[in-house]
């Protein structure tokens, strides 16, 4: 195994993240030890908050509203699609996320409960976000269609860049910014970062090609949708903040596709994370590396908000 220099505070959060792993490889098995370990981090939702989960064109949602009044306009409103390898999560694995995001940017923030495969593999859940977005600018609801962002981890930043291929690609208005935070893109196996990383810590080389057949589980060949860096055009696409992680095979697919939305002319910034590791987001508060990130995600948001 190789050796990755981590902090002592980022090793501590990955053996503790390690300890929630289960000897029950199913995928009941899998998913409920994902549950746990989000729960074990989960953090007290902020005083204030009002959340409610809801459904948007038959697909479960969850809103969070800040505590401040909204402009006349409304409050602008981000669209957060959660990570998991398209396999695990769901409205509880990243309430932290959304809770912090809402607060912090005074916005009203939805999560989607996408399907996930392998029940219901690629294009299900791309399908499930483009619906709940596309209600969501069809409104009328407590924010502003003309301060919408849509954001997501991992798989969900996959399924971002997707929704803003989709958008462009229909002729619709697009977000106002994608947020990609170590999103897997669908880059080629022979990215240095898938050797370089391979077996890096809380996810390997070997994960990245699991989840991917479980989500293009009888897809013949996949497009753009599927895998955003397959897109013949980076052009006309929303500006982007793309963070990814030093030790974490998704790291080339991250900085691949900021350097083709740069050359297509799109204002693309890569936020290269020294020391973090994927899946490091619920290190919010434990690891300075990561509040460091989220310092630079924020002010992003807040400059395109």
């Amino acid at each position: 195994m190789s050796t990755y220099p981590l902090s002592p505070a980022m090793a501590a959060f990955v053996a503790r993240t390690e300890s929630f792993a289960s000897d029950d490889g199913s995928l009941a098995g899998l998913r409920k030890s994902y549950d746990d370990m989000c729960r074990a981090f989960a953090p007290e939702r902020p005083a204030g908050l009002e959340v409610v989960d809801f459904q948007l064109s038959g697909v479960a949602v969850r809103s969070y509203r800040p505590p401040v009044r909204p402009s006349v306009s409304g409050w602008p409103c981000v669209l957060y699609l959660h990570g998991g390898g398209w396999v695990v999560g769901g409205l509880d694995s990243h309430d932290f996320i959304c809770c912090e995001l809402s607060i912090a940017l005074g916005a009203m923030v939805v999560a989607v409960d996408y399907r996930l495969a392998p029940e219901h593999p690629f294009p299900a859940g791309f399908e499930d976000c483009l619906s709940v977005w596309r209600a969501l600018r069809s409104g009328p609801f407590w924010f502003d269609a003309e301060r919408m962002l849509v954001a997501g981890d991992s798989a969900g930043g996959n399924l971002a860049a997707a929704l803003c291929l989709a958008l462009r690609d229909a002729g619709e208005p697009l977000p106002g910014a994608q947020v990609l935070i170590y999103p897997g893109l669908g880059g080629d196996a022979q990215l240095p970062s898938r050797s370089e990383c391979a077996d890096a810590p809380l996810l390997a080389s070997s994960d990245v090609d699991c989840y991917h057949a479980l989500y293009l589980r009888g897809t013949a060949k996949p497009n753009a949708y599927a895998m955003p860096l397959l897109a013949d055009d980076f052009s006309g696409l929303p500006p982007a903040w793309i963070a990814v992680a030093q030790f974490d095979p998704l790291r080339d697919d991250g900085v691949c596709y900021a350097e083709r939305l740069n050359a297509a002319g799109v204002d693309a910034a890569l936020y290269y994370g020294e020391g973090l590791v994927h899946g490091c987001l619920r290190a919010r508060h434990q690891v300075a590396e990561v509040d460091r990130l989220f310092e630079n995600l924020l002010g992003f948001m807040t400059d395109k908000m």
